[in-house]
């Protein structure tokens, strides 16, 4: 028995290490092109840069992306989506789960629905509305819109973990004199952390890195957010590879180093939430 349990976590172990070495590889692939020439990526891009590390390509895409103001645009986007994704869809599943009423429950049911909808689908409509309504070229639409189609996803994921938190712990409440809004932001939400962070671990990929969405919305080059300035080292009849490299890694970075920095918070969120 101990000989078979040792070959599973040996099969586990390989099976991991696997995985892990191909979700890490096309990310040193990047690093390690970011220091090279465009000629040498075209040459051979599974070759370590010859010479030294040269980082005239993150100067140039430093420069050429608008670093700094980009930066803002995404940070400031991101924070505000992902907290008003939280705070509105948190709220919203707590009132669908304790009014246990039709229109709760129809309400529910056509938010899940709602996730079926491929964003494609919509885009067109939706930028001509936006655009007749003069609303385009704007970071708190684009915030907006970030809500609208977070939230759904959001409400089924809320809806299911508060549907496990016993009422008697609000009735408790209320008998104290807790209002509703006290009652949620005291008692519910606090045992909601595990789930807001999952919702934010997947808020944050998704709308840091997202480009469609917002090369429908932004329009000036310093409201666009990073993913899109990566868009500029596309010619017409060429590509700077380097560059566009060494401008890949500066938009993922911001997002590897946040990880970095809140590793333990993440793991303990997700590691609470799968024992609940």
């Amino acid at each position: 028995m101990t000989g078979t349990r040792r070959l599973s976590h040996s099969v586990q172990i390989t099976i991991l290490a696997v995985v892990a070495v191909l979700y890490l590889v096309p990310f040193v692939l990047i690093v390690l092109n970011s220091f090279k020439s465009t000629a040498s990526i075209i040459e051979n891009p599974l070759t370590i840069p010859s010479g030294g590390l040269k980082v005239d390509n993150f100067v140039h895409a430093f420069k050429e992306m608008h670093y700094v103001a980009t930066f803002f645009n995404s940070l400031i986007i991101t924070a505000l989506s992902v907290a008003l994704i939280n705070l509105l869809s948190s709220m919203t599943a707590h009132l669908l789960v304790r009014s246990q009423t039709r229109l709760s429950q129809m309400v529910f049911l056509v938010l899940v629905a709602s996730m079926i909808i491929p964003f494609q689908a919509i885009m067109i409509p939706l930028v001509k509305i936006y655009g007749s309504l003069k609303m385009l070229d704007s970071r708190w639409t684009l915030v907006f819109m970030y809500i609208g189609f977070g939230a759904p996803l959001a409400v089924f994921i809320f809806h299911g973990f508060i549907k496990g938190i016993p009422y008697e712990l609000e009735e408790a409440a209320t008998i104290d004199g807790s209002s509703p809004l006290q009652t949620f932001f005291l008692i519910v939400f606090p045992l909601l952390r595990s789930t807001v962070v999952t919702v934010v671990i997947l808020d944050v990929l998704w709308i840091w890195n997202d480009f469609l969405l917002p090369s429908l919305i932004l329009i000036a080059p310093l409201k666009k957010t990073l993913p899109l300035t990566t868009y500029a080292f596309f010619g017409t009849y060429t590509v700077e590879y380097g560059r566009l490299m060494a401008a890949l890694v500066l938009t993922v970075a911001p997002l590897i180093a946040l990880y970095l920095f809140l590793q333990r918070q993440v793991i303990k969120g997700i590691t609470e939430g799968s024992i609940k």
